[in-house]
């Protein structure tokens, strides 16, 4: 059975979170979040729906999360 795939709506909410985070964090440990990136191939073909995103914190120490599909941890859905 075909399930979609929600990369691209999770990976743009993780980001306005964080996003939401380094505005008000009073600690100011994430500095920047940059834009989601998508997985493309050197010819900017769609390779897979991974979506990573770039956050760096105060000291200017970069970080990437990364949203991908998991298949093998499915849950099964009737």
């Amino acid at each position: 059975m075909f399930k979609l795939a929600y990369c691209d709506k999770i990976a743009f909410e993780i980001r306005k979170h964080l996003s939401k985070v380094a505005e008000n964090d009073p600690d100011r440990i994430i500095k920047s979040v940059d834009r989601v990136e998508w997985d493309l191939d050197e010819n900017g073909a769609f390779n897979t729906p991974k979506k990573m995103l770039k956050v760096f914190d105060r000291n200017g120490k970069a970080y990437i999360v990364t949203v991908e599909e998991a298949p093998m941890l499915d849950k099964e859905t009737f």
